[in-house]
């Protein structure tokens, strides 16, 4: 067991519940083992180190080989965004004393999953004179946190008759963020020595009032600047050893930062040879990898160009088609980890187990293999044969039984270019839950093999 690396994952957690938060750790980290801004570089030859950022919330890292680059780079692709709630723009209200935020969730979650448990508030709320503050509320034993109510079973009998799905609606998923009613009123103008009976105060919106007043003390910010804000929901709450035997991890976003952590510490502890090196961390993947920190935006090919035009005398398009499609990459991404409790969901000869090791998946998709990437045997045989050599322990798995569901990840946009993937990650238990469950041993195994992968030819 690589003790080290499985506290400084946690470690990585606690401080990365957001996209942002994990470029940041990334960064920092990453200059510390000597990569430059690309934006600092002219040139790149052999040996250099560099990374690029999008918008704080996408990263890629280089490490130059000797090769030409137009035979190709080895990559390993992640994400590092994970189901939540978002904030919206104009979130605060109040209703009946009690002030509420309301929210929008973010990626595939089970709605009720996320009702009376400790929430923290993390983000960046970006002021009109360009001024960011960065929010992080719930975290420290000293910050309250904030819950989403829920219906008590006495008066339940309605809610019972509906199903999963439709226990809460999204537009209730609001946190409790103060509360301010008639004997708070009482009790305050008796400490101020107040004459007038509380009845004569306007009671409208005292707990909106509060809470604004509270917001400009402690973080800076106005009702207003929510407009240009990216307030983020999240457990709240610390990685912890799950299991009598600490074989286990509990903790909130290891789909995909079990993944995304790995690959980039991989990176840290291998030296680029002949091919170029890269591990990638988009954002986005949750929701379909839109926008310009997704995969399905020009963001990596664009981030390439930059490397190309820094290693070749003359920039070519040709040069950067040809290193995309020779690439080989590893799509770093989690499986869903067969449930003892629920096996029916799963066929047991072709799942993914708790310290089963890597988890290599040919194909992604849902039912038909809709929206698949679908890897080259050829590859497959290359990457395993790779990984045997090292004593590494992998296994070959599918999400679930056929007709049940299905998922994707950032293979099949990567295959676009023409380079050879394969979907490469940790088993996961409870996956898109606030906390989910991984093994320390395939977070080890994961570690070791996107070492191998690095290295292969």
């Amino acid at each position: 067991m690589n003790k080290t690396l499985i506290s400084d994952y946690k470690k990585f957690l606690d401080n990365g519940k957001t996209e942002r938060e994990c470029v940041t750790q990334i960064v920092s980290i990453a200059e510390a083992n000597g990569y430059k801004n690309i934006d600092k570089c002219k040139t790149l030859k052999k040996g250099d180190k560099v990374y690029i950022t999008k918008m704080g919330k996408a990263v890629a890292l280089f490490q130059i080989g000797s090769g030409k680059l137009e035979d190709g780079m080895n990559i390993l692709g992640a994400h590092i965004d994970s189901p939540r709630l978002d904030v919206k723009q104009k979130p605060l209200y109040e209703k009946d004393t009690i002030t509420y935020l309301n929210t929008h969730y973010y990626g595939g979650i089970k709605k009720y999953q996320w009702l009376t448990i400790p929430l923290a508030i993390h983000g960046v709320v970006v002021k009109k004179d360009g001024t960011t503050v960065n929010v992080s509320i719930g975290e420290k034993d000293t910050d309250p946190v904030f819950c989403i109510t829920d219906i008590l079973p006495h008066l339940a009998q309605e809610q019972y008759k509906k199903s999963a799905a439709e226990f809460i609606p999204g537009e209730d998923l609001d946190l409790v963020v103060g509360n301010y009613g008639r004997s708070n009123i009482q009790f305050d103008m008796k400490e101020k020595k107040e004459t007038a009976k509380a009845s004569d105060k306007p009671e409208k919106e005292l707990s909106k009032t509060r809470i604004v007043e509270l917001l400009k003390k402690t973080c800076n910010f106005t009702e207003k600047d929510f407009e240009s804000a990216e307030l983020e929901i999240v457990p709240a709450g610390h990685a912890r050893d799950n299991g009598l035997d600490r074989s286990m991890i509990l903790a909130y976003g290891q789909d995909d930062r079990s993944c995304a952590y790995t690959s980039f510490a991989a990176l840290m502890d291998t030296t680029a040879k002949e091919r170029t090196t890269c591990c990638l961390c988009v954002d986005k993947e949750e929701i379909g990898s839109a926008g310009a920190t997704g995969m399905a935006s020009n963001l990596f090919e664009n981030m390439v160009a930059e490397i190309v035009s820094r290693t070749e005398k003359n920039y070519s398009e040709l040069t950067l088609r040809r290193c995309l499609a020779n690439s080989n990459m590893l799509s770093s991404d989690v499986n869903a980890a067969f449930d003892p409790l629920h096996p029916g969901l799963y066929d047991r000869d072709n799942s993914s187990w708790l310290g089963g090791g890597i988890v290599f998946q040919k194909y992604t998709g849902a039912r038909g293999k809709s929206g698949a990437s679908d890897a080259n045997p050829e590859f497959i045989a290359k990457v395993c044969s790779a990984l045997d050599k090292k004593n590494i322990i992998y296994q070959m798995a599918e999400l679930g039984k056929v007709d049940q569901g299905g998922g994707g990840t950032i293979a099949h946009y990567a295959a676009r270019y023409g380079m050879n993937v394969l979907d490469a990650g940790v088993a996961v238990l409870s996956m898109h839950a606030p906390w989910e469950l991984t093994s320390k041993v395939d977070i080890c195994q994961a570690y070791e093999a996107y070492k191998a992968f690095l290295t292969i030819k």
